[in-house]
């Protein structure tokens, strides 16, 4: 597993939390559902960045617990939950391993949303069976990269950052290695049983600034790589998305798939 060092996510916290979409209303029923929440039991949110996916459970559990390496992305979820008001979220700043050695506890739910990826996987589902109650486990929300076909305007913004930031993808102090195994593989491997579901698609609708926003809460796109280019960079996004849509507005269709790795009874 390459290490990608401290850094991965260094100055996107903010972006995050303004920029990145809020997953939509259909994944919260659907998993409620799936693990019949009820109020009770704890949740545990895998690789939580800002918190904002943990804080929409906050009904459904008598504790969550959101987990991540970035301090700064912790700092964003506490501050996020500070102004929604609920006591009944914890934090913690590390890796998994850290975190269990710390704190014993098992989880109806575990969420791992558009994380795994960073994660060593293998040893990942290893500890998470132990930290999954029977009957619960875990949950990976990822697009259905297959099923999201690329428009006009989004292969234009790939092509403006790949001008700005170069042709490999970088991530923390390397580049980006793709995992060689797709997750099904690895669940099925593991003491888990797999099930997938893929949702509905929904529409997600983008502006200029919320697109360059949403760039800029990205391991790849974070805004210090752009060194004193960034008005630049900034500019000719701009220019080339307005010559495709001068109205401003941008339309994405997204296809999630749950990827479920479940702790069935003896």
């Amino acid at each position: 597993m390459r290490s990608y060092g401290n850094d991965l996510f260094s100055g996107t916290a903010r972006y995050y939390s303004l920029y990145r979409p809020l997953y939509p209303d259909i994944l919260i029923r659907f998993l409620i559902h799936k693990f019949a929440l009820d109020g009770t039991g704890q949740m545990l949110d895998l690789g939580c960045g800002d918190g904002r996916l943990a804080l929409r459970f906050v009904d459904w559990f008598e504790t969550i617990v959101g987990v991540d390496q970035e301090p700064e992305m912790i700092e964003e979820a506490r501050y996020l939950q500070k102004e929604s008001r609920h006591d009944n979220i914890e934090w913690f700043t590390g890796n998994l391993e850290k975190f269990n050695a710390q704190q014993k506890k098992t989880f109806k739910m575990i969420t791992i949303a558009k994380a795994f990826h960073w994660m060593e996987r293998e040893k990942t589902l290893e500890m998470l069976f132990d930290m999954s109650s029977l009957g619960g486990g875990i949950a990976i929300i990822d697009p259905c990269s297959k099923k999201n076909e690329r428009s006009l305007w989004q292969n234009k913004v790939d092509e403006v950052i790949k001008h700005w930031y170069g042709s490999e993808r970088r991530a923390g102090n390397t580049i980006y290695q793709s995992p060689s195994e797709n997750y099904e593989q690895l669940i099925e491997r593991s003491k888990f049983k797999l099930d997938k579901v893929e949702l509905p698609p929904y529409e997600q609708r983008w502006s200029i600034d919320s697109i360059i926003g949403n760039i800029y809460s990205t391991s790849y796109g974070a805004k210090h790589f752009l060194g004193d280019n960034v008005h630049l960079f900034e500019e000719h996004l701009k220019k080339e998305l307005l010559a495709i849509e001068p109205t401003n507005t941008f339309k994405e269709n997204i296809h999630l798939s749950v990827i479920l790795a479940l702790k069935q009874g003896e």
